[in-house]
């Protein structure tokens, strides 16, 4: 179950007749939105950053989605035609696709319609598993299908991934019949088939337009309610509603808390808005004035400026009540940590040494500083690698250090971590010079998380160094195992909490898990845990996970965030949903209402 959150209910909505039903999205509507950091692309087997991924999740289409209306959250079919057929043991399922779903116009297709079948998510999922995708997705489907092991391990012996091959794991019935046969019941697959990772795509557009690796990061083609229209990297993208999206209807909810956004939009049809705008402004000060000045429809309050915003209790600022803001407020599903480079010949390794100087750095960085100062209060010191919200979090569980710079340094001096030139810096255990290297953005936000850091780290008596890249530059390094350590925040986009220990799981080493972390003991847990039930069993084994994570330390767990959305008036039918903050399709725009905005 998902932690209650603040402002359940929708952005305030006027009352005006609402349109037909049938109505197409009007192209005049243009909803103005922000990011904070660049995107790398749009091809959901290959992009793994949750910007790409809000994009992603409007051009193309999960067999299943979490109802945007329902809370506690509910899994509903998408472009299924209806929940899969599970057998008894759990290990076949047989899922049906919707005829008529078709993919937005392309010269890949050859000037036809080109419609979704069961065929195009076989081809999805096996890209996932082809050795030349390197896909951050692997774990969606990794050792789970019969037959589908001998298959990789034939591709990595050719170079060749045979997608005709039949495999018993995954097989197409028919157009629009998919059956899978697991070698063990997966008791979170069904939450995995919504997410963008999942999603279908057709063969002849990454036969077209594919790279070496088999990407299609600047060709998306998909079945959404959104196509990319413009797009310059690191800059803008522009989405415009499909032409040849499916008839979806706005989802229906009985909660009293929904009446207002009944009323105004059951029964249309999605989309509802034309155009989504996206600027990428990574500096917090511009982005906050852009909303201000009503560039921007709505955006999340940045953490460096909810003093601009927010006053005591977490109410909005005089000015932009009266401008008609509204704020809704929730937990983030999400964690923020700091990993270490596990090869890394300065940081990494499973020694007593190395972990103890893991440890070491862990202790001497002031969570509470930077919840407290730089998130201005909008964090709170993590307990432990699954947040709260998702399956597996243990309230009563701590595995994470607390702030204690004294015996920080204690454990350095036990260690070997000692001056040894008498230069005022520590050195390693065998003289060499010991600095550390930090993976950071050119941001002001970056630079106060660096402040902090170097702050913290010269007062235990260790150098450390920044390697300063744009976002999408050091995720390349770090999946190259280019990095010595990197902050990084990561959200849930279901309910399951198994996702975070996935960044930790062996196989995914220079995917999901940047820290390269490989343990046995923790590979084994992790496999066995995906084969239960969310429950008692369940939570022993995820819990056992984070006692070695904790022991190892390859993370420096940091804090748990809350999400602060300010919205205008005219912005209709926002209702905050904590696993995705852009949820697009669902919102329509009040063209009549005056533009008032706080400036």
């Amino acid at each position: 179950m998902l932690r209650p959150f603040a402002a359940a209910a929708c952005v305030a909505m006027v009352a005006l007749a609402a349109p037909s039903a049938h109505a197409q999205p009007d192209p005049n509507k243009v909803l103005k939105v922000a990011f904070l950091i660049a995107e790398t692309g749009f091809d959901p087997q290959a992009s793994s950053d949750v910007y790409s991924n809000y994009v992603n999740r409007v051009m193309f289409d999960a067999l299943f989605r979490y109802d945007y209306v329902s809370r506690p959250y509910r899994i509903v079919p998408n472009t299924a035609a209806a929940l899969p057929e599970i057998s008894k043991d759990g290990m076949t399922w047989t899922i049906k696709v919707k005829p008529g779903t078709y993919f937005s116009d392309d010269p890949a297709f050859g000037g036809k319609r080109r419609e979704l079948t069961a065929a195009d998510y076989a081809y999805a999922w096996k890209r996932i598993l082809d050795p030349k995708t390197r896909s951050p997705q692997l774990e969606l489907f990794d050792g789970k299908l019969v037959g589908m092991d001998a298959l990789v391990a034939k591709a990595k012996e050719t170079g060749r991934f045979d997608y005709d091959a039949p495999v018993e794991g995954l097989q197409v019935l028919d157009k629009y019949t998919l059956r899978l046969n697991l070698k063990e019941p997966y008791y979170d697959l069904l939450a995995d088939l919504t997410t963008t990772g999942s999603a279908a795509v057709a063969r002849e557009v990454v036969e077209k337009y594919g790279d070496a690796s088999g990407w299609v990061m600047a060709n998306p083609v998909g079945t959404g309610p959104y196509r990319l229209k413009e797009w310059r990297r690191g800059q803008k993208i522009v989405l415009e509603a499909s032409p040849t999206f499916r008839d979806v209807r706005y989802p229906e909810s009985s909660d009293p808390a929904d009446r207002a956004l009944m009323a105004k939009f059951k029964g249309r049809k999605l989309p509802l808005i034309g155009t989504i705008e996206i600027s990428v402004i990574e500096e917090a000060s511009p982005r906050l004035l852009a909303f201000e000045k009503g560039a921007l429809d709505y955006i999340e309050v940045p953490v460096d400026l909810v003093a601009n915003v927010m006053e005591g209790g977490n109410a909005l600022k005089p000015r932009f009540a009266q401008a008609g803001v509204v704020l809704q407020r929730g937990i983030i599903p999400g964690i923020t940590y700091t990993w270490f480079n596990m090869e890394d010949p300065v940081v990494g390794g499973y020694g007593k040494e190395q972990v103890a100087l893991r440890r070491a750095i862990g202790m001497a960085y002031n969570v509470d500083e930077e919840a407290r100062v730089i998130r201005q209060g909008q964090a709170e010191w993590a307990s432990q690698v699954i947040p709260p919200g998702v399956s597996g979090h243990d309230p009563k569980f701590t595995g994470n250090t607390k702030y204690d710079p004294q015996a920080a340094k204690a454990l350095l001096d036990r260690f070997g971590y000692v001056d040894r030139d008498r230069d005022g810096w520590r050195d390693l255990p065998d003289g060499k010079p010991l600095v550390l290297k930090k993976g950071t953005v050119p941001s002001p936000l970056e630079r106060q998380y660096d402040e902090l850091w170097k702050r913290n780290m010269s007062a235990i008596g260790v150098r450390i160094e920044f390697v300063t890249q744009k976002w999408p530059d050091l995720l390349k390094m770090a999946r190259n195992g280019q990095l010595m350590m990197w902050q990084l925040g990561n959200r849930s986009t279901t309910t399951e909490g198994y996702g975070f220990l996935g960044l930790l799981y062996g196989p995914n080493a220079g995917l999901a898990n940047l820290a390269r972390f490989r343990q046995a003991d923790y590979d084994r847990l992790y496999k066995a845990s995906k084969q239960l039930p969310d429950g008692p069993e369940r939570a022993k084994l995820m819990r056992e996970m984070s006692q070695i994570v904790a022991a190892y330390a390859p993370w420096k767990i940091n804090a748990y965030r809350y999400e602060n959305i300010i919205a205008y008036p005219w912005v209709l039918g926002y209702k905050l949903d904590v696993f995705n903050i852009h949820p697009w399709q669902y919102l329509d725009l009040d063209t009549k209402m005056p533009r008032k905005s706080v400036q």
